[in-house]
């Protein structure tokens, strides 16, 4: 079930005013909100809604066990326990075939003999974003940042509420915990938030993502030899609009879902094409992911704690199981240690100061920030290394190609994409402010207007949001 689409818009209709009946029984409400959760999930398999419960079930008993015992080496035990079935659950259905082709590759490389069987298993939608989720619940609870509830409804919904189930935001179980204990205040609900969220990311998705992808993008990186050096330039700053575009949409419509409904979410965007280091860039792109990656990744590592040299191996080890975390390919490996090769010579260069800014004047700051992040998506969007490998070469060496195959309707959507970086915060709190204090009338037609404008201008179809593979 995909956001814009009609089966969520009558599933949102009936969810919205059952939940808010609901509000002053919360134990009841939550245990709605699981089985429509449920339901949303089954809409892609329904037999994976087992991978919901067993993960849920398990994770509240072993918090539950970590939270009573006193001794440290039980404790540990427990948590490694934890962390071994949530990344063996993600390994056993995303990386068993990526790792036994590379042990397999390697043992030939060496000269022996290894045949390992593969399995042709279905990858569960989401099964990243239920893992980092998990984790985050058992490790806070390890660490004693957070209390392990006793109530197993609250951990049913933490890892299946149906807005950040599919692709995020990661919402640390420290901050979605704390609203379930209690009943939602209706006066919390920022209703002009939600409802430009919701149009705006609409709009992003149907509109600007579906025709830059399906116009130039896919053609582009499915045959980049028979396009000029010009198309891939541009097809390489379409796919980075693109990707924009697409992931934030079902964000600010996760977003707004999720606030209409009594719940908020963490900010997961702040036009990161505005970034003048990569630094900058990973505080503005998935911001929710880029914080997770830090607190349970970098930091155990170590951190900036052990030296120079250890920090550059913990910046490299937690950009490249990044990448690796997107799927089971060379191509996010590479793209996560490009990111993470970046990050220290910006730190060996002394180019980063308070805040993540390039020392460099701001414009050649933006260029070199903005073309490498453009550069390294290449190897993100292509679907193998020889793709990405024919991409590059043809964009420096140049084909046989000549002019461009971009359409108007391409280069305007190129355009408004990256309109979305420029705009002014304030402006969007002005028009939410207006919303707000406007008739009931005006409340109703500007998304009547808006969704109108979507459902005609749109091509035909919805394809999945790029984040629901990983």
């Amino acid at each position: 079930m995909l956001f814009p689409t009609i089966e969520f818009a009558v599933f949102f209709a009936l969810v919205f005013p059952v939940t808010w009946l609901l509000n002053d029984h919360n134990t009841a409400k939550k245990w709605f909100l699981v089985a429509v959760s449920y339901v949303f999930y089954a809409f892609w398999r329904a037999d994976f809604t087992l991978i919901l419960l067993t993960s849920s079930v398990v994770n509240f008993a072993l918090a539950l066990l970590i939270g009573r015992c006193r001794e440290r080496p039980a404790r540990l035990a427990l948590l490694w326990l934890g962390v071994a079935f949530n990344l063996g659950v993600l390994a056993a259905f995303k990386y068993y075939n990526f790792f036994a082709a590379s042990a397999m590759n390697l043992a030939s490389v060496l000269g022996l003999r290894l045949d390992l069987p593969f399995f042709e298993v279905g990858l569960p939608i989401a099964i990243s974003f239920l893992t980092f989720h998990a984790l985050s619940y058992i490790i806070d609870v390890y660490r004693r940042k957070l209390e392990p509830t006793r109530s197993l409804v609250d951990i049913l919904l933490y890892i299946s509420f149906f807005p950040h189930l599919i692709a995020g935001p990661i919402v640390r179980a420290t901050a979605f915990l704390e609203q379930t204990v209690r009943r939602a205040d209706p006066k919390d609900i920022r209703l002009g938030m939600s409802v430009f969220l919701i149009v705006g990311g609409l709009f992003k998705k149907v509109i600007v993502a579906n025709y830059l992808a399906t116009d130039f993008v896919d053609g582009v990186f499915r045959n980049p030899d028979e396009y000029s050096r010009l198309d891939l330039l541009l097809g390489m700053y379409a796919y980075a609009i693109e990707i924009y575009c697409d992931f934030s949409a079902y964000v600010d419509i996760a977003i707004g879902v999720a606030n209409l409904l009594g719940y908020r979410f963490p900010q997961n965007f702040n036009q990161p094409y505005r970034a003048l280091s990569v630094q900058d860039f990973w505080r503005r792109w998935h911001m929710t992911l880029s914080a997770w990656l830090r607190d349970y990744l970098y930091f155990p590592l170590g951190g900036s704690r052990g030296g120079t040299l250890a920090t550059y191996r913990n910046i490299l080890i937690t950009m490249g199981l990044g990448g690796l975390w997107h799927g089971a390919n060379l191509t996010f490996v590479i793209w996560g240690l490009l990111h993470g090769a970046a990050l220290v010579v910006e730190r060996m260069l002394g180019l980063t100061g308070e805040g993540g800014r390039h020392r460099l004047p701001a414009l050649a700051a933006w260029l070199i920030t903005f073309h490498f992040v453009c550069l390294a998506w290449v190897f993100f969007r292509a679907p193998t290394f020889d793709v990405a490998q024919a991409y590059l070469g043809t964009l420096i060496a140049g084909g046989t190609a000549t002019g461009t195959s971009v359409t108007p309707l391409v280069a305007v959507m190129l355009v408004v994409g990256m309109l979305t970086q420029v705009v002014p915060n304030d402006w969007l709190e002005r028009l939410e402010d207006f919303y707000d204090r406007a008739s009931i009338a005006v409340k109703v037609a500007v998304p009547s207007a808006v969704i109108s404008l979507v459902a005609v201008a749109s091509p035909g179809g919805v394809p999945p949001f790029i984040y629901f593979q990983f």
